[in-house]
């Protein structure tokens, strides 16, 4: 009898404990997505709503003419033609961006990690200042060589400055995680007569994947999200969705239109939010896969 009522107390307290964290953590929760509820509500409001009601009230009637303005008829400057312009300016720099620069890094890291040569090392050490350097030092020399190739104010040159500005990252993820392979494979590989580019793409792809996820995320979230490249290296038609958002909510108007303003500010966050929903499980996987040796 002594036995069973000192177990019920222990049981009684372990669910109490556990309820009083599971609370804690809905709180937490509630405080860091309570922006974004405000955000979605707001975007599904009429602007008489808005005016009556409270931040945080939920809507009386759901309209999705605030998003529809935001992307056809919203004046960003000059120009009333809405976000999607420049939405689309972010895809076409993004893609291939992350993708010349994830490969660019996986090339980099395994010529680092598995094909040292003398001098590599203190190769390697002089691109991961890249990581360490503020983007404001790089804004005048990189302004000059966009103007010597003349790809300045264009897409083409915010891709050629976010593949050089993460370079380092990338070739800081996959040499991380390459050093975690075996080199006796690649000797193996080597003896058997295959040559840099067999062994990398037979050897080192396959096992890959986590850290292209991790590379891929890391850049997506990076380059869309970035306002500073876009603000100084375009112009114009040319401008990615950051800077577009930012002329759309000081655009000086006689109503100040916040349901529009946060229906932009939502669509200018969906590729990001969609990337980490599809491949964010991966995220962590892959960057702690090349954290330990052996």
């Amino acid at each position: 009898m002594k036995a069973e009522s000192s177990f019920i107390p222990q049981t009684t307290s372990a669910k109490i404990g556990r309820i009083i964290v599971y609370l804690v953590l809905f709180l937490f929760v509630l405080y860091f997505i309570a922006p974004l509820i405000v955000m979605v509500f707001t975007s599904v409001k009429t602007m008489e709503d808005i005016r009556s009601g409270t931040i945080i009230s939920i809507p009386v009637e759901i309209t999705l003419e605030p998003w529809i303005y935001a992307w056809n008829t919203a004046c960003i400057g000059v120009k009333c033609e809405g976000i999607k312009i420049y939405f689309w300016n972010s895809v076409r720099m993004v893609i291939p961006a992350v993708i010349i620069s994830t490969l660019l890094g996986a090339v980099n890291g395994y010529v680092f990690s598995k094909w040292r040569f003398r001098g590599s090392e203190i190769l390697f050490s002089s691109l991961l200042i890249g990581c360490f350097i503020p983007f404001q030092v790089i804004l005048l020399p990189m302004a000059r060589t966009l103007g010597i190739l003349d790809i300045a104010q264009d897409v083409t040159g915010l891709i050629l400055v976010h593949v050089v500005y993460g370079l380092a990252f990338t070739t800081l993820f996959f040499r991380n995680f390459y050093v975690t392979i075996p080199d006796e494979l690649v000797k193996a590989a080597r003896i058997d007569g295959a040559g840099f580019f067999r062994i990398f793409w037979k050897i080192m792809l396959p096992v890959s994947i986590p850290i292209f996820v991790v590379s891929i995320i890391w850049q997506t979230t990076q380059i869309w999200n970035d306002f500073l490249f876009g603000v100084v290296f375009s112009s114009g038609d040319t401008q990615p969705i950051t800077v577009a958002l930012n002329n759309l909510v000081n655009t000086s108007s006689a109503v100040k239109r916040y349901n529009v303003d946060m229906a932009a500010a939502i669509i200018a966050g969906i590729p990001t939010l969609f990337v980490y929903i599809v491949a964010g499980k991966y995220f962590l996987r892959g960057l702690t896969a090349g954290s330990v040796k052996g």
